[in-house]
């Protein structure tokens, strides 16, 4: 979600849809600012019926970016996560909702590659790369923003 931007419109220009969801895959993906010491983790969660992306969180691989997407994803009312092996999955979600494994998260495996071809800084050997954060961060939240929720910013 892209805050500063919310608080810049007016609430009559602004309309809020929030859907049922049921299932939803969850992964992280990784690339870094300035030097590959300096990773940066663009965690996301797709619909997995419809493929749409329901909302990204831009941070470290640490459980609290995760918890913070987990936050953005509780208005939704999904009853199923199907996501990786990475711990910060197992240690926040209830093993009646989540199940790990590759045979369900190959939609969100799909947007990463579509996602790394058209950004350049997030392919994993190139000469594009930010140099700061706030730069990588901003890029990123475009494109998603642009293609994935149709958004003119």
């Amino acid at each position: 979600m892209n805050q500063p931007l919310l608080n810049a419109l007016r609430p009559d220009e602004v309309d809020v849809v929030i859907q049922q969801v049921e299932e939803a895959e969850v992964d992280e993906m990784w690339s870094y600012v300035g030097k590959k010491r300096e990773p940066r983790w663009l965690w996301h969660a797709i619909d997995h019926r419809s493929g749409h992306v329901l909302a990204y969180v831009l941070g470290r691989r640490k459980d609290e970016v995760f918890l913070t997407l987990k936050a953005l994803l509780e208005p939704f009312g999904i009853t199923r996560y199907y996501t990786d092996y990475w711990g910060a999955y197992t240690r926040h979600l209830d093993a009646d909702e989540h199940q790990a494994g590759k045979r369900n998260t190959q939609q969100i495996e799909r947007k990463h590659l579509t996602l790394r071809t058209r950004i350049k800084r997030l392919v994993r050997k190139t000469i594009c790369f930010p140099r700061s954060t706030q730069m990588h961060d901003i890029v990123i939240g475009l494109f998603v923003n642009r293609y994935e929720f149709g958004l003119l910013v």
